[in-house]
């Protein structure tokens, strides 16, 4: 059903195999588990994250609720699943300093010709220029790169497709990676792996911190999603609109965007003192 309905990625579907597949373990058959047995994962989970809990429980949620519309079960024994209460983490992000860090190492190593320092260029820019999620930019076909305009045709989570610009730093160090890259018949993607598949997503976050360490950046704190976030919070910090942002990154519910204006609050307090129309109204003695 998360295949087919939901068109769910194969990083979502193994995650929700795996705790699927630890609940079984812990209580027996779901599908015939009775509410006192789930209510016991509360006691497995104890030492978890609330965020872990939360995700495995919304897992059996919708097992449970697909359950019941396959016949397999007649009750719904999800109300005794833990219900904790978390709290959205604030994302990672890179300030403007060690973005320009990050790319003068990446762009003096690219100086050459040397195809695998243009790659990892090209790589950055696209993370940081157009806010590409890691799955996203790793599985980009060759055909993806623009031709008549700067867009591309980005195929994100659940199937959904979305349109996303190309800024001309992008535009140039793809130009120079295609002319670059290695010619593989038998390989449709634009970061080729030499096995014919595409460039791998653990490989990509090896670069990136190899990428940070060389620039002087500390490792920990750097990812490709970083730079997503990066990419997000710089455009709101430059004035974009969030409904915008939201169709760039490819969020299906803009709760998910907001996130994104909790980063820089301080800016947001400065914007209304500084445009609101009571901003340069003395107050009153």
């Amino acid at each position: 059903m998360l295949a087919a309905e939901r068109g769910a990625a194969l990083n979502t579907l193994a995650a929700y195999r795996r705790d699927l597949d630890g609940a079984e373990q812990a209580i027996g058959d779901l599908a015939a588990a009775p509410r006192d047995a789930v209510a016991m994962l509360a006691g497995e989970w104890a030492a978890l994250a609330p965020a872990s809990v939360a995700r495995k429980a919304s897992a059996l949620r919708q097992f449970f609720g697909f359950a019941m519309d396959e016949g397999w079960r007649r009750d719904d024994p999800s109300g005794a699943l833990p219900s904790p209460r978390t709290r959205r983490p604030l994302p990672k992000v890179l300030n403007h300093a060690d973005i320009a860090a990050l790319f003068a190492r990446a762009e003096d190593e690219a100086s050459g010709d040397d195809p695998k320092a243009v790659r990892q260029l090209a790589l950055i820019e696209l993370l940081y220029g157009s806010g590409l999620r890691a799955t996203e930019l790793v599985a980009l076909p060759l055909s993806a790169v623009p031709r008549d305009a700067p867009f591309l045709t980005i195929t994100g989570k659940g199937g959904a497709t979305r349109l996303v610009p190309v800024g001309t730093r992008a535009l140039e160090a793809l130009g120079r990676w295609t002319g670059l890259r290695p010619v593989l018949p038998a390989s449709r993607y634009l970061f080729p792996s030499k096995a014919g598949a595409h460039l791998s997503r653990v490989r990509l976050f090896q670069l990136i911190k190899a990428l940070a360490a060389r620039a002087g950046l500390d490792p920990a704190a750097i990812s490709p999603h970083v730079l997503r976030h990066a990419f997000a919070t710089h455009l709101l910090e430059g004035g974009a609109d969030l409904r915008v942002l939201q169709t760039l990154l490819g969020h299906a519910d803009i709760a998910t965007t907001q996130i994104y204006t909790h980063v820089d609050s301080a800016r947001l307090v400065a914007l209304v003192n500084s445009r609101h129309p009571l901003a340069t109204k003395p107050a009153s003695d």
